[in-house]
């Protein structure tokens, strides 16, 4: 998701309770009858469930929609509906599997965005985040807990629908039946099929049902993936649109080698990219990504970059999912940086600088980046999270980190990271453990510094050549806006042949530091530049 491209405002539902906490749950099988016109829509949702400690009630959230049976087994629920909620009795004791089905019917007032196309064509996507898949999926709508999904979904055959997981089947109907009645009851419907294997948070589970051309970008990403074989790609677009395609998903082949390369296989059935009508300029949605409806047809590097943004992330945010909502910007920002990366990979290191260099003034000018830290406990707005601490300054926290560590030891303990969480949930002290195994010293100084303080630093430097020694001799003055800042700071000095020689040096977190820089010049030098390519997150000045 790009936080410039957001529109909304929702506020922050209670966090999972104890109650809740005493249930995990394992899988969702959807059944959907979606309309040929009108928003009203009928599901069943089959919850596979483990009690994992004591309690008797099962606590569903739901709005919008009105169940009107819940089993539990075999056998009829006497539940009751109400606050949001479906209460579930389910007696039983700690460690056993509950199946658990909730018969239901509405017109979801979010989270299935129902609507027309620009063409006036009847349309549907799901668009979850952050806590808004209550409002059409009975669930335990959290991030911590993550599931398996089932979609089986039966529409009008004018409409193709995708959705998380692999193709199960797509098979015409004989009986139409319709939510709405009479007016959709002699259109011809299909019922499509998805399988989703791998565990997934409910933000991430959708459909798009919409009249969908289909784009195929063909294997990609070979050996690349945790299921063998190549990463099936495609896009899905509206008809009128289909000529325009790939477009800059030609690069989407490319983008998930190079995540995968650097960090772990795929790891997930297929990735598919749909034009849609989410509220975000993209939404990442496990292995079917959600893209706004005027991004498709557009070009240029800055379409691509959100094309990369949201493929980043069904690493960072959909296989590794944070377990709280303070921690977004372990999905955030790592989209942000890996996008950015990406850029370099693709454009050349000047491409990946300047996007370094844009974020650093992003952060800079940031009243949110001055109030709040990144992991911000505080904050009771879902929306208010997803701001330039935890997409720019996220992202530039883990440019400082690879220059801290090394490439060695940060790629390193990414790898570990991902593989130690994968397909479950994490949170950052995993992330700084992952990265300290790798580089054999401790980091909480720098968490702690980076993430749980607002701010960055302000550095005011000046030079000058020591003749007589022949040396640069480098002071830097912090300001204390939001305290003194430990880091370090690379050096470029151009000697008077013009020939450049880079020095990195340790400022403390001291209101001044002096350095006299080990390079032997026999003339003053022809310029020196103080972080020459955007590694620190700091407001320079000099003198």
């Amino acid at each position: 998701m790009r936080a410039a491209l957001i529109a909304l405002c929702l506020l922050l539902a209670a966090p999972l309770g104890a109650q809740q906490k005493a249930f995990d749950v394992l899988d969702y099988d959807l059944t959907l009858d979606l309309p040929s016109a009108g928003k009203t829509i009928d599901g069943v949702a089959v919850l596979t469930v483990r009690r994992v400690a004591s309690a008797d009630t099962l606590v569903l959230d739901l709005l919008d929609m009105q169940a009107s049976r819940v089993m539990v087994g075999a056998g009829a629920a006497a539940f009751r509906q109400g606050d949001g909620h479906v209460y579930v009795p389910v007696g039983g004791a700690v460690g056993d599997t509950l199946r658990v089905a909730v018969t239901y019917r509405g017109a979801p007032q979010d989270g299935l965005i129902i609507g027309d196309d620009s063409q006036g064509r009847w349309m549907a996507f799901g668009d979850n985040w952050p806590n808004r898949g209550r409002h059409w999926i009975p669930s335990v709508d959290h991030p911590s807990d993550k599931a398996t999904v089932t979609w089986t979904v039966r529409a009008p055959s004018t409409l193709r629908v995708v959705a998380n997981g692999r193709l199960v089947e797509e098979t015409p109907l004989a009986v139409p039946r319709d939510p709405d009645g009479a007016a959709g009851r002699n259109v011809p419907r299909t019922l499509t099929r998805w399988r989703e294997s791998r565990p997934i948070p409910v933000y991430l589970m959708v459909i798009a049902a919409a009249p969908l051309a289909r784009y195929e970008l063909g294997p990609t990403a070979c050996g690349l993936t945790e299921f063998g074989g190549c990463v099936e790609q495609s896009v899905y677009a509206m008809p009128e649109f289909r000529d325009r395609l790939p477009g800059e998903f030609a690069n989407a082949g490319d983008m998930v080698a190079y995540f995968a390369r650097l960090v772990g296989p795929f790891g997930y059935e297929k990735l598919a990219h749909v034009q849609s009508r989410t509220r975000f300029g993209g939404m990442e949605n496990a292995s079917a990504i959600f893209y706004a409806y005027d991004l498709v047809p557009k070009s240029g590097r800055d379409v691509a970059q959100v094309i990369a943004h949201e493929t980043a992330h069904q690493w960072f945010g959909d296989l590794v999912t944070g377990a709280r909502w303070p921690d977004v910007w372990l999905s955030e920002g790592f989209a942000t940086y890996f996008a950015a990366s990406w850029l370099g990979h693709a454009y050349g290191p000047a491409a990946f600088t300047a996007e370094m260099r844009r974020d650093r003034a992003q952060i800079v000018a940031s009243e949110k980046v001055a109030q709040r830290p990144v992991i911000d406990t505080i904050e009771t707005n879902l929306l208010a999270l997803l701001n330039a601490n935890s997409y720019a300054k996220g992202g530039f926290v883990l440019h400082m980190l690879q220059h801290e560590v090394g490439d060695s030891a940060f790629f390193g303990g990414l790898r570990d990271y991902i593989a130690a969480h994968r397909h479950g949930n994490a949170l950052t002290d995993d992330l700084r453990t992952a990265i300290e195994g790798r580089a054999k010293r401790p980091l909480g100084w720098f968490f702690d510094q980076w993430l749980r303080r607002p701010g960055f630093a302000s550095l005011t430097t000046s030079w000058h050549f020591d003749a007589a020694a022949g040396r640069v001799v480098l002071d830097v003055e912090q300001g204390d806006r939001f305290g003194y800042f430990r880091a370090p700071l690379t050096v470029e000095v151009t000697d008077a042949a013009g020939a450049a020689h880079r020095v990195t040096v340790e400022v403390a977190a001291e209101r001044t530091s002096r350095f006299v820089l080990p390079l032997p010049l026999r003339q003053a030098p022809a310029n020196v530049v103080v972080d020459p390519d955007a590694e620190l997150l700091a407001e320079l000045r000099s003198r």
